[in-house]
């Protein structure tokens, strides 16, 4: 397969950083080819046969995102999990990826289109924290019958609904709590246990 051509990668990343910035400032009406074109220097020819539609431009600016912060496991299941946390609590603060999660999940709701993107970033976003509860399932850290979707939800969640349902900031000890609640209910036990769930 040939590399990318150097020109390709250079337009594509002065789009990206211009959308970035016109998502932020001008929320989803701001982002359109002819606005991108004029911020970026890049022709609306390019443009569109880079991202045809406008959700395909929202789509790339934030996987870039999703895909710069995604940690490489470790093996060790808190560290590794807080690392991803980390950068879930990066984004959901930081203006780009923020106001692109709030105009993604109204949109959803309304057009297929959004809804396509935001399932498909949705899995590249809980790709990393997926992957590190099955290694952690396969090493025996975590329970085998563990239901890694609700698993998802329960670190996820409550990140997403205290910043972008309640509109409040956090900070790491929050993370950390979230986390640290997680394991505790879900640490494998011995196998001889008296046990309670």
């Amino acid at each position: 397969m040939r590399p990318p051509d150097p020109r390709t990668v250079r337009s594509r990343d002065a789009a990206l950083a211009s959308a970035r910035e016109l998502l932020v400032e001008q929320g989803l009406a701001g982002l359109t080819h002819g606005s991108v074109a004029a911020r970026s220097g890049i022709s609306r020819a390019t443009l569109y046969r880079l991202w045809p539609e406008p959700t395909d431009l929202v789509r790339a600016t934030l996987t870039r995102h999703i895909t710069l912060a995604q940690p490489q496991p470790t093996g060790d299941l808190r560290a590794d999990l807080l690392t991803a946390l980390t950068a879930t609590h990066a984004m959901l603060h930081e203006p780009a990826t923020e106001q692109g999660m709030r105009v993604m999940i109204e949109r959803a709701a309304v057009d297929p289109k959004f809804a396509e993107v935001k399932q498909a970033l949705y899995r590249s976003g809980t790709q990393a924290v997926r992957t590190i509860l099955t290694e952690a399932v396969t090493r025996g850290e975590l329970p085998a019958e563990l239901d890694v979707d609700l698993a998802l939800d329960q670190l996820h969640g409550p990140l997403f609904f205290r910043r972008l349902v309640a509109n409040r900031t956090f900070d790491l000890d929050y993370v950390r709590a979230v986390l640290d609640d997680f394991l505790r209910g879900h640490a494998s036990k011995p196998a001889h246990h008296q046990g309670t769930s």
